[in-house]
């Protein structure tokens, strides 16, 4: 008797594409990858908005959503509109009161609006805003993997972050998080799988910990 397949929809970081889980290897006769990419934003569309439009992408029922960081925000107010199997969230937040102080701090002060968004095309620059680190070596990697350059659609993403109005966590989110994530420390985050000396990026450097654990955190009941 054959097993009914499991589509599994992943969505990239901020700025980032699907090539982020190039080496995510679920088992083939049980899952269905779909990846789902970045589009820029309407003029002043709400995160729940675009949360919403982004729905009209998923083409099977109750699938299994994952979301890398602002992905993973983004996953969570999806499955405010669609039935959903589970949301699995990396390298993320569950709801504001998991934001670091910095960003509280920059939604009212408006901080965030000073930032020099109009240098994305630098990719240096770019590597700071989404994952968090300084880059000075293989800048050809993330150049590869950062490749939503507009101006408009990165300033729409750190204000939906910093202005995220879910108050309290979705139940059921699964939560994985590196214990050295500079963009959302776990110092603020409760209730999460952590992951030793994982960083912002670990969803392309400890690939191996989600190829072997992911299949059994869907599966589980």
């Amino acid at each position: 008797m054959s097993t009914e397949l499991i589509h599994v929809y992943f969505m990239p970081g901020m700025a980032a594409n699907p090539t982020i889980f190039e080496n995510i290897k679920l088992p083939k006769d049980r899952f269905v990858p779909h990846f789902l990419t970045w589009n820029i934003p309407l003029k002043n569309e709400t995160l729940e908005a675009y949360a919403k439009r982004m729905t009209l992408l998923i083409e099977h029922e109750n699938p299994i959503l994952i979301g890398v960081s602002f992905g993973g925000i983004l996953v969570q107010e999806m499955a405010k509109f669609i039935s959903v199997k589970k949301v699995i969230i990396i390298s993320s937040v569950k709801c504001n009161k998991e934001l670091p102080k910095r960003m509280i701090f920059a939604k009212y002060t408006k901080a965030h609006k000073l930032l020099p968004t109009s240098l994305v095309s630098n990719i240096e620059v770019l590597a700071k805003y989404a994952f968090g680190e300084t880059v000075t070596k293989r800048l050809h990697l993330y150049e590869k993997y950062l490749s939503v350059r507009d101006k408009y659609y990165l300033d729409w993403a750190i204000d939906s972050i910093i202005n995220w109005k879910q108050v309290e966590p979705s139940s059921g989110t699964i939560h994985i998080q590196g214990d050295k994530d500079a963009v959302f420390p776990c110092t603020y985050i409760k209730d999460c799988i952590k992951i030793k000396g994982g960083t912002h990026i670990m969803i392309i450097n400890k690939f191996r910990w989600f190829n072997e654990n992911l299949p059994k955190l869907i599966d589980d009941k």
